[in-house]
């Protein structure tokens, strides 16, 4: 085979570039790991040597391998079995459904076993839908699981319900006090009920027993399995350090780096993955940050363009879901939120919190900040141009994580300073129907309003944060384009809907940009990796509704084939 002549030649399809026009070809051409060659099929078929492997498109869509740019891939990973039980809708659909399942679970187990599930979402629970409307409690467990203790993490990941025997087993009862930033809610007799939500869920989840790294490198090549399947080729794996050592199975934890860096040395691991470093937990202070960046310093990577540490995750507020996101007018039953970070009133909680930032800005790291509230965006917001004001970074590219409410005047402020957003349009696209009662109508429309990011200059990314949704790309991006519910069909804030192109720069160029890795990946030009999705048919022009029913047909990563139907 002649040394110039393609290794692989895409052709005769429909060719989505996602470069700066938006460009659509016919043909692609890969030598080695890299794209050399965008053009016609006449282009494209005159590079072919004897040894090039052709696919013949037939006028299917080619795309750049999509990044999923907030995926949590080893807790992802850890939350399937044997790790954990499947408790989330539509598996399940009342308290009942999920002490069956428990039930079922604890008839297998060793007396004293730990019996853990995810994924359990009080909005598609008959008992918490009704009029009567409860919530669940230890009891509902206690009654399939006297012995054994019981440790189940909500959909979110912001709220664990546990049994009598997981709160003695740690130690929680009436005079418990929640760390900074959580809340253990209590029954009329003054007694924990068993739901915990924000950082007093680590008073449980630290008590799990914790994987082997065999164990976490067998979870997180599961996933990256699963998202080849997907034509996802990138993800953002957004929190690992010191700070998650008390989440569920230490799905956060410095472990977990370990994990992926074995993975990486040995040549093992076919995804590329950013991570942002976790130095402080939920509820976490700035002494807990500069232990932590102390702690972790920036890790080494045996290839940074397959693992690269270039950030630092912080925890602003909660979830709206949870009513923790610190908004500025009230939830329809009554309070605020919080900021989840130490300090005993707001106002040093906002000290507190800029202290945070600033230490991790000054140390040289991009921020991504979960925050998810309108008060609290402007409040992180500003705390990013305050630390950049003391210590100028040019091109920092700090991001708000999630930013459901972010407001025009953050907006402005992010794109004036080059800064981004990362949102969950497929979180808009499961939970629409439920947030008219949490936040209200209006603030239910707006949630994440990508069409006012894009028009104020903001780059979007887009994300699945998965375990909370699955990471499906095609969701988000006819989530992004519908404002539609996945539930009713119901459409939520029809005025913040995007055409195709932004939907899929939000999944691949944006979220290389986030990556600082807009110079070598993302878009579909010579230079560029060969990280490729190939679809099932056309996708311009295709009907919104439909392009959840599109499959992917063909991954290839770094040059190689690594999905194929």
């Amino acid at each position: 085979m002649s040394d110039t002549a393609p290794t692989l030649v895409l052709t005769g399809g429909q060719v989505l570039t996602v470069d700066r026009d938006f460009t659509v070809a016919e043909g692609v051409a890969v030598r080695g790991r890299d794209i050399v060659a965008v053009g016609t099929d006449a282009q494209m078929r005159a590079l072919i040597g004897p040894g090039t492997r052709v696919v013949e498109l037939g006028g299917r869509t080619v795309l750049p391998g999509i990044n999923d740019s907030h995926l949590h891939g080893a807790a992802y990973g850890m939350t399937k079995p044997p790790f954990a039980l499947a408790v989330g809708h539509p598996a399940v659909g009342s308290i009942d459904d999920i002490a069956a399942v428990v039930g079922d679970a604890v008839r297998t187990a060793s007396p004293g076993e730990w019996i853990v599930g995810l994924g359990w979402d009080p909005g598609y629970l008959d008992e918490c839908l009704s009029d009567q409307g409860r919530f669940p409690h230890r009891r509902d467990l206690d009654a399939v699981a006297r012995d054994n203790p019981v440790c189940l993490t909500d959909f979110s990941s912001h709220m664990v319900w546990a049994n009598s025997a997981a709160l003695r087993a740690c130690g929680i009862d009436r005079d418990t006090v929640a760390p900074p930033g959580g809340v253990i809610d209590l029954g009329s007799d003054g007694e924990p009920t068993g739901i915990l939500r924000e950082a007093a869920q680590r008073l449980v989840q630290a008590a799990l027993p914790s994987p082997t790294t065999a164990q976490r490198r067998e979870a997180v090549q599961g996933v990256i399995h699963e998202l080849h399947s997907r034509g996802i080729t990138s993800y953002t794996e957004p929190g690992l350090g010191p700070g998650g050592a008390g989440t569920l199975f230490g799905g956060l934890s410095t472990d977990n780096w370990t994990a992926y860096a074995e993975l990486a040395a040995e040549g093992e691991l076919d995804a590329r993955v950013s991570v942002l470093l976790l130095p402080a937990p939920m509820g976490g202070s700035a002494d807990d940050v500069r232990k932590g960046l102390a702690e972790l310093d920036r890790p080494e990577s045996a290839d940074p363009r397959v693992l690269n540490a270039i950030g630092v995750k912080i925890f602003a507020d909660g979830v709206p879901p949870n009513r923790t996101a610190w908004m500025r007018d009230p939830y329809p039953g009554g309070g605020h939120g919080a900021l989840c970070v130490h300090g005993e009133s707001p106002a040093l909680q906002v000290e507190e919190l800029r202290e945070m930032i600033r230490l991790a800005h000054e140390a040289g790291f991009q921020l991504g900040v979960h925050v998810t509230g309108d008060r609290a965006i402007d409040t992180v917001v500003d705390a990013f141009l305050a630390a950049d004001e003391r210590a100028p970074r040019p091109d920092a590219r700090h991001y708000v994580i999630h930013g459901d409410f972010v407001g025009p005047a953050s907006l402005a402020k992010l794109a004036a300073h080059g800064y981004g957003v990362n949102m969950n349009p497929g979180i808009k696209w499961t939970i629409a129907d439920l947030m008219d009662e949490v936040v209200g109508p209006v603030r239910s429309a707006y949630q994440w309003p990508v069409r006012s990011a894009i028009e104020a200059g903001v780059t979007v990314c887009a994300s699945s944060d998965a375990p909370i949704t699955e990471p499906d790309w095609r969701q988000g991006v006819a989530a992004m384009m519908l404002r539609q519910s996945k539930a009713s069909g119901r459409q939520s804030g029809p005025d913040q809907c995007v055409p195709l192109a932004d939907a899929l720069r939000a999944y691949t160029a944006n979220a290389a940009w986030q990556d600082f890795a807009d110079d070598w990946k993302g878009t579909i030009e010579p230079g560029k990796v060969a990280d490729l999705c190939v679809l099932d048919r056309p996708l311009l022009d295709l009907d919104p509704h439909d392009i959840t029913d599109v499959e992917v047909v063909l991954t290839v990563f770094d040059g190689r084939v690594v999905h194929e139907r």
